[in-house]
């Protein structure tokens, strides 16, 4: 049950007391303005976003499937990053339809494309 459901069945409970149900009509109107505000993205957000377009010009730097070892040489903005967060920007660009990642031994490469091959 969500918070606005829950003051609702309040609400229902104690109808006769005015000064009750205006405070609860009041906490669901500060709900339904918290949840229709639009959000900005975070700080990690925006550098992601960033970091993603670094991936896509390295990847079409690279010109064939690479690894994330050989990604790192190909973008000088990813070097110092962990390689399971090269590997979370690059599945949400996968996500995007923006890269294909392909097995060759059970090593993944990622290429520019939309197509997926060999899962």
């Amino acid at each position: 049950m969500t918070k606005k459901e829950m003051f609702a069945e309040i609400r229902a409970c104690v109808a006769d007391n005015e000064e009750m149900v205006a405070f609860i009509d009041h906490e669901i109107e500060l709900l339904n303005r918290k949840s229709n505000s639009p959000k900005k993205p975070t700080k990690t957000q925006v550098e992601n976003e960033g970091l993603k377009n670094d991936i896509l010009d390295a990847l079409a730097k690279a010109g064939e499937p690479v690894n994330i070892s050989q990604l790192v040489t190909y973008c000088d903005s990813i070097n110092g990053l962990s390689n399971q967060r090269i590997t979370h920007l690059l599945t949400a660009l996968r996500k995007e339809k923006k890269v294909a990642r392909t097995y060759v031994k059970k090593v993944a490469y990622f290429s520019l494309g939309a197509e997926d091959e060999g899962e």
